[in-house]
């Protein structure tokens, strides 16, 4: 869930609230009970866990590969079909 920053448009109080994304924005100050207006900020922190996303973290393909797409953009078939 994101934090959204709001700031008082009668006293100019300035707070932060922990809110989901589809929770309606707040429209009254705690402090003084004035309208409300939700602020910019920079959005919504990336988390990442686990291992991590390298590059370094896939396997490499080769052109034994099943599947591997070939210079001409279609799948490498490998395999032999043979007649039944």
């Amino acid at each position: 869930m994101p934090t959204y920053e709001y700031e008082c448009l009668k006293c100019k109080y300035r707070f932060e609230k922990f809110q989901g994304i589809k929770d309606e924005p707040l429209k009254v100050c705690p402090k003084c009970g004035g309208k409300l207006r939700k602020l910019i900020g920079t959005g919504v922190g990336i988390i990442f866990k686990g291992k991590g996303f390298y590059h370094t973290d896939y396997k490499k393909t080769g052109s034994s590969d099943l599947g591997v797409k070939n210079s001409k953009g279609s799948k490498d078939k490998s395999t032999n079909k043979s007649a039944q």
